[in-house]
């Protein structure tokens, strides 16, 4: 599902609109494809359940709420609020981090995480040499960046620049 949402619709004949949604029913029908056993109640306990919010339903059409790897507008609330947010990585990426700041890679924004644990549990997915970088958010605000909440604990950013990373833990 996260696949089909975030990085490859057409390859299961979905066409996204703008925001990145599509038909609740289409999206049931091509992952059935594979999973002939999901339903829509499957598709949206999947998306009640979600601890972290990476889903969307409006109506009849879900999305992706962040990670696409292709144009999204997303128009997301703004964070204004939070002080410190965190991002985990492998301690090999450190040095590059430190030196041009952290960009979004493949995708539109850089994910960060509302808390140590849930940007550790993040960079431990590519590799067991973890560290979590402290994100300073005046830090990103006074340099025009604006921060969004894209989930229950996953906020978003185009950038971070260097000199807004306060700490490496």
């Amino acid at each position: 599902m996260a696949y089909i949402l975030r990085h490859g619709p057409w390859d299961f004949n979905l066409n996204p609109d703008e925001e990145g949604f599509v038909e609740l029913g289409d999206l049931v029908r091509a992952i059935r494809t594979h999973y002939p056993w999901v339903t829509e109640e499957t598709i949206r306990e999947i998306v009640e359940k979600d601890d972290k919010g990476r889903y969307e339903i409006r109506g009849s059409r879900i999305r992706a709420r962040y990670g696409h790897s292709y144009p999204v507008a997303l128009n997301h609330e703004e964070d204004k609020e939070s002080k410190v947010l965190f991002h985990g990585t492998l301690r090999k990426n450190l040095k590059s981090i430190m030196r041009e700041g952290i960009k979004p890679m493949k995708r539109q924004f850089v994910h960060l995480s509302v808390n140590y644990e849930d940007a550790y549990s993040t960079g431990r997915r590519h590799g067991s040499d973890v560290v979590v970088l402290m994100i300073d958010c005046e830090c990103l605000r006074k340099k025009g960046l604006k921060i969004y909440k894209a989930g229950k604990k996953v906020r978003i950013v185009r950038h971070v620049p260097p000199e807004c990373i306060s700490g490496v833990l």
